[in-house]
């Protein structure tokens, strides 16, 4: 899931002050749904489709409905019916941040046939298109300090990505793993690309972003291949513990990609293919 960056001018104008966002023009209309009695009223009933400009949601509402659901299961690939409002578990990240979104606005985000909320299945890869094709991205900074926005970490190929709610001050909500289920937790210490701030929702800047560091230990899929001795011991080590590495040569590729999303994945942390802190003390490692 950065070190921290200069506010643009843009971003300082938007600082304490409504988020003005355009909506995406692709959305259609959805069927009725059901009341949500956590909100005290019914979600709204029908999609939000352009040119209306907002649904009367705001970040703090997908904070407070997230937070209803701390503590329940996480798995992998889990869907969760955006129809659904009595939906508790199992949640996968996407789904769980989708879920929210809908909630919330009747907005479908994140999700696709964007049309057809029956069918609608949800996926980081979707949140990343969704997001840089309608232009909702802002800078992590503007996240971390964003009560309600989402912050992404996109999947590559062959890899998985993870979605949070940002609470506005360093930390998050989110679906995060089998042995952690939903959680709060913080985007420190994490690799991010981006926070999302979708459309039809009202979102409220804190003027001062909280600092983000970066990950002290990162090692992962890149384009050309990390070749290091760090990367031999994390080879080393997966061998040892019986997954499929193949002969160890200090490159970071696809064979040491999926061999730690297993261990991860086994040991019930997020499966996504990236050696961080966690994975590192989960292996019992130090380099």
């Amino acid at each position: 899931m950065p070190t921290k960056k200069t506010k643009s001018s843009k971003t300082k104008a938007a600082a304490s002050g409504l988020l003005d966002l355009r909506q995406t023009p692709d959305l259609e209309p959805t069927p009725d749904l059901e009341p949500t009695p956590d909100l005290g009223g019914p979600v709204p009933r029908r999609a939000t489709a352009a040119p209306l400009a907002f649904t009367g949601a705001t970040g703090d509402d997908l904070l407070r409905i997230a937070r209803l659901h701390l503590g329940e299961e996480y798995i992998l690939g889990a869907r969760a019916p955006l129809t659904n409002p009595n939906w508790r578990g199992p949640w996968d990240c996407a789904e769980f941040v989708s879920w929210c979104v809908m909630r919330a606005s009747g907005v479908i985000y994140g999700a696709e046939p964007r049309q057809d909320p029956m069918l609608a299945d949800a996926f980081t890869g979707f949140w990343a298109r969704h997001a840089e094709d309608g232009r909702h991205t802002v800078p992590l900074d503007v996240a971390a300090a964003t009560p309600g926005a989402a912050v992404l970490r996109k999947p590559v190929a062959g890899q998985i990505g993870h979605i949070v709610f940002s609470d506005g001050r360093g930390g998050t909500v989110e679906a995060h793993s089998r042995l952690r289920g939903v959680i709060e937790s913080t985007l420190s210490g994490r690799r991010w690309d981006y926070g999302i701030l979708v459309p039809g929702l009202r979102y409220l800047q804190a003027e001062t972003a909280p600092e983000l560091k970066p990950p002290k230990v990162l090692m992962r899929l890149t384009q050309p291949l990390t070749r290091s001795d760090r990367v031999k011991k994390v080879q080393e080590r997966l061998a040892a513990l019986g997954f499929a590495v193949g002969t160890p040569d200090g490159i970071f590729g696809p064979q040491t990609a999926h061999a730690v999303r297993h261990f991860q994945a086994v040991n019930g942390l997020v499966a996504d293919g990236e050696v961080g802190p966690a994975t590192l003390v989960a292996m019992e490692l130090k380099i």
